[in-house]
Order: structure tokens, then C-alpha cells, then sequence
């Protein structure tokens, strides 16, 4: 299968202010795949090291950081001769080598000629840990779980990706029951690798289940193996309330739903160990529609959100059933599935951080707002075909922003306040190369 970061590796290969790149993202995401695949593609040579359970690699880095040693101790272990310019390094769970992540700072001021990637699912604890993290001396890449865009390539679908590249909205809307009948499968498979490639061989949505399961229990055993036992408790309370919580109609995350008596503070650790491993995207709700946005963030008011759509799905134990009955997937969880897909859309396919707003009183409230370049763009989500946007109308109303958008299963239109665009079509309306 495509990923569209490739693109991205080869702008990061090719340019002149090149710096050790690394790839953050949770477990399962593909990060080896697209490490590895990138190396095949471009380079005369790759030199592969994994740091899991690897000691000697591991005491490599402990000693010092001269970078003569540690090449032929790449060579040594790797069989590869590295050479400058030809030669594409790859460290792979780089957290169990903590030095090797200080180590990219001398990388990039004493060996730029040499590309190094280096990727991660423990990352952000890792760094939280006190690890000397190079800042300044290293590129960033995420990697998110595939996107509806590369589900639609995976299936074959090459067609309907270029009408979405096309933008014609006249097209568009005449392979409207294609793209939902895709939107529908891809809410039930998600965007995990495993589960994409799975369901591209056998189209068998069991089998699709029982990955995701997998991934569920893999996950959870993680927090065995990488939690204090006091902190585990918390982070399992939190993990597992994350699907009842976005069924609710305000989707704020209510710690005292949680366990009784509880406030945000009490779990603000538990909430930033998923946040750093990739599992939970955090969406903070804004006192106000200012710019930045992040300026008027609320601490401790947010939504939580889950990795992938049909990891939320396989949470909530949807059946292949409900998902063939017409627009009842659309309805599940009360709109909860559809958020889900809006907020890893934003993140994954348009490089764009999600808020959320409340008006004073709690008279409504907006799904996502995000920034675009000066602007805040408020977005709202509808589930299914009812699509009176009160809450939207009531925000344009008083804070006149020059643009305004609701997400859909209905076909592109331009009101003359709003611009209503289809769920499927988030990759051609909203994606950008350079967001704010």
C-alpha cells in the first residue's frame, strides 16, 4: 500500500537544511515499513538497527559520542559498509537507547552528509523521562494510521482518488453512493495497516475484527510493561471510558464519569503517557475563537480521542451487521464514530491541530475549530442527513468568521454562510500544504 508521507521523506531527503530526521507515531502505524520501503526506494544502501533488545547496540551509545566508533559499530552489526550520501540509517525503537536520541545532535553538526531516521512508539515518554532530547538539531515527521485517501488506493479505488484530487464537485456528487458505501467500510476497518491490508485480500470483516482486536490487546499489555503500577489503574480507567464519553452529546471528558469524585488533575499523568505513546489525540477546548488558538486554551477541558476509527469501532464492539444497514453506521455511538474520523482526518491528512469550542452557558458548541493562517475556521459534524447547524448559525452569528464549514454524508454545497462539504471529500476541501 501508498502512504502520501513518502512524499514528505523525499522532500526531508532532498533538502539542503537536512537534519536527522525522526518518525514518531503509536505502535502498528507502519513506521519500520516506511523506514525500510523508503531506504529500498532511494538509497544504494540501508543500514538497519532495532534497538529492542539489543544490548550491545545499546551500549554502543553509552560509552561516548564519537561518531568514527559508532559507524563501524553500525558496520559491524549491520554488515553495511556506511558511506556518506549513499548510505540511508535507520534506528528503530530508538527509546530503549536513550543516548542514541542525544546522539542525533552530533550527527547533524559533525556527519550531515550521512541521512539518519530514527523511529519510535515510546518516543514522547521516553523524552519525558529526562531524556536530553536535541532540539533544533532534528526533523519531526508523525506517523498516523492510513488516511480515507490511502484506504481508498489500498482498495484499488485510483479513481475515486483522483476525483477527490480534482475537486469537481459535479463528479463528485455523481459517485456520492461509491464514496459513502467506501466511507461506511472505512469506518469499520480504520486506517491500521494490518487491518487495511487484511480487508484488501479478503474483504472478510471478521478477520478485519479479529486484527483489531489484536491491536486492542497489544496496546493493553503494553501498559503493563511501560507503566508504574500506580499510574496502571488510571491509565486503564481512562483507555476504556474513552468510547462511553464520545457517545455522550457534549463529548467534554468527564474524569468524574470515570471514577467517582475524580478530577482532571488526578489523571493528568495517566492522560499525558497516551497522549506521548500515540495512542489518544487530546483536543483542548478555547475560552475563545482567537488567534492563535492556542493561546486560549483551556488546562484541563478537553476531548479525548482514539488512535483509529476502527480501533474505536472494535472497541464498541460494532458489527459487520449494523454496518450494512443502510446509514445506521452513521448514527452509532451518537455521532461518535464521525467525530472520530473528523479529528484523525485533521490531524493525518491535513497537518492541522483540532480545538473545540463552548459559549459562555454552554449554549452550544463546536465540534473542531482550527487555525488557518490568521483565521479560525469553526467546523461542525454531522452524522447522518438531519443537518441543522443552530450551533454553527449561532457562532457565525456573533463572531463573523469569513468562512465557516460543516462536514457531512451530504453533497457539496455553498450557502451563503457556510460551505457544507461531504466526509468523504475532507482530503480535496480541507487539506493544505502549509497550515498555520
Amino acid at each position: 500500500m501508498e502512504r502520501t508521507i513518502m512524499q514528505e521523506l523525499n522532500s526531508w531527503k532532498d533538502s539542503p537544511r537536512r537534519k536527522p530526521l525522526i518518525l514518531r507515531g503509536a505502535r502498528q502505524v507502519g513506521k519500520t515499513w516506511l523506514m525500510k520501503e523508503f531506504g529500498k526506494r532511494h538509497f544504494e544502501k540501508t543500514a538497519y538497527i532495532n534497538f529492542d533488545n539489543n544490548p550491545r547496540m545499546q551500549s554502543v551509545f553509552q560509552q561516548d559520542f564519537d561518531l568514527e566508533r559508532i559507524f563501524l559499530a553500525i558496520n559491524a552489526e549491520t554488515g553495511v559498509r556506511v558511506t556518506p550520501g549513499d548510505t540511508l540509517i535507520l534506528f528503530d525503537e530508538v527509546q530503549e537507547a536513550p543516548l542514541a536520541i542525544t546522539a542525533l545532535k552530533y550527527f547533524c553538526e559533525n556527519a550531515p552528509e550521512y541521512p539518519v531516521i530514527a523511529a519510535g512508539s515510546q518516543l514522547g515518554t521516553a523524552i519525558h523521562r529526562g531524556v536530553s532530547f536535541p532540539v533544533g538539531k532534528v526533523n519531526t515527521l508523525h506517523v498516523y494510521p492510513l488516511t480515507f485517501y490511502e484506504f481508498l488506493e489500498a482498495m484499488g479505488e485510483a479513481g475515486l482518488c483522483a476525483l477527490l484530487e480534482k475537486k469537481d464537485e459535479m463528479l463528485l456528487a455523481s459517485f456520492h453512493e461509491q464514496f459513502v458505501h467506501w466511507l461506511k467500510n472505512y469506518y469499520f476497518v480504520g486506517g491500521m495497516p494490518e487491518a487495511v491490508a487484511v480487508f484488501a485480500e479478503t474483504k472478510d470483516y471478521q478477520e478485519v475484527r479479529r486484527v483489531q482486536k489484536e491491536l486492542l490487546e497489544l496496546y493493553e499489555a503494553d501498559f503493563g510493561k511501560h507503566i508504574p503500577e500506580d499510574e496502571l489503574a488510571l491509565v486503564r480507567l481512562i483507555w476504556n471510558a474513552i468510547p462511553m464519553q464520545l457517545a455522550k452529546e457534549n463529548k467534554k471528558f468527564f474524569f468524574g464519569q470515570v471514577k467517582k469524585g475524580a478530577r482532571a488533575k488526578d489523571f493528568e499523568r495517566s492522560v499525558q503517557w497516551l497522549v506521548d505513546c500515540g495512542l489518544v489525540t487530546k483536543v483542548p477546548r478555547v475560552t475563545k475563537p482567537g488567534v492563535p488558538l492556542k493561546a486560549y486554551q483551556e488546562e484541563n477541558v478537553y476531548k479525548l480521542f482514539f488512535l483509529d476509527v476502527g480501533l474505536l469501532t472494535a472497541s464498541g464492539d460494532l458489527t459487520a451487521r449494523t454496518l450494512l444497514e443502510g446509514s445506521s453506521v452513521f448514527v452509532e455511538f451518537k455521532g461518535a464514530l464521525t467525530e472520530q474520523y473528523v479529528c484523525q482526518e485533521l490531524l493525518a491528512d491535513g497537518k492541522i491541530a483540532p480545538y473545540t469550542y463552548m459559549s459562555e452557558r454552554s449554549r452550544y458548541e463546536i465540534d473542531f475549530l482550527i487555525q488557518r493562517e490568521d483565521a479560525v475556521v469553526p467546523i461542525e459534524v454531522k452524522a447522518e442527513g438531519n443537518v441543522q447547524a443552530k450551533s454553527l448559525k449561532a457562532y457565525v452569528e456573533k463572531y463573523k468568521p469569513e468562512n465557516a464549514i460543516r462536514l457531512s454524508t451530504n453533497m457539496y454545497r455553498r450557502e451563503a454562510w457556510l460551505e457544507n462539504i461531504p466526509l468523504y471529500a475532507m482530503h480535496a476541501f480541507l487539506r493544505q500544504e502549509n497550515p498555520a
